[in-house]
């Protein structure tokens, strides 16, 4: 008893808590699985009391939507950075795709959290769909640059869709035992992953330039 009343007791104000309970979150869900997540985890992992928590995020699913908007601003930052080290249109339509199933490899736990709270929505977040440098608008920008029609909005959004469809499906794919053998040929992961995405259409430098 002394010690819940120790933890009750516990000041929830110490610097940026939103901030801290979202790494919290992080860390659990990375270590533990989704389904150790509760907001009284999270508190108990970022050293604050049970309460704290309500002050920022009024149940758990408020709390798995901040961590899937920061998931998202993770993936955003690192596509950008494969799309800037890239040296050509191919090379960059190639990073962009291994950047995202590293990504997806690297943090399990945030990626299956980031889709589990779109599914079912009506519209993406906007840092996946809307946004300058989300994800998805860094693959559309750079098949506009590989001499996609930026007027043929369908056919642009199609486009898009299939890269972004190859890249997730890749990173559902890649830890099979079965690729260990090209693995091994091509010299590691990454060499594989560059290959798968060299053999598709969507990422092949046929749009002229």
């Amino acid at each position: 008893m002394r010690e819940a009343e120790a933890s009750e007791a516990r000041p929830y104000h110490h610097g940026d808590l939103s901030r801290a309970l979202i790494d919290a979150a992080r860390r659990l869900l990375e270590s533990e699985g989704p389904s150790a997540l509760s907001l009284r985890a999270v508190a108990r992992e970022a050293g604050v009391s049970p309460a704290a928590p309500y002050h920022h995020f009024k149940d758990k699913g408020e709390l798995l939507e901040a961590v899937a908007t920061e998931g998202w601003d993770l993936l955003n930052d690192s596509l950008s950075a494969a799309r800037k080290s890239a040296h050509s249109v191919k090379d960059k339509l190639t990073a962009l795709g291994v950047a995202y199933v590293v990504f997806a490899r690297e943090n399990p736990s945030l990626y299956r959290i980031m889709y589990d709270g779109s599914r079912n929505k009506e519209e993406l977040p906007s840092q996946v769909h809307l946004e300058d440098d989300s994800a998805y608008c860094q693959v559309r920008d750079t098949l506009v640059e590989a001499g996609a029609d930026p007027t043929d909005e369908i056919a642009l959004e199609l486009a898009t869709t299939a890269a972004w469809c190859a890249a997730h499906g890749l990173a559902e794919m890649a830890s099979f035992k079965q690729f260990d053998v090209l693995k091994t040929a091509l010299g590691s992961e990454e060499a594989f992953l560059r290959g798968v995405f060299e053999h598709m259409k969507i990422f092949a430098d046929d749009h002229g330039k």
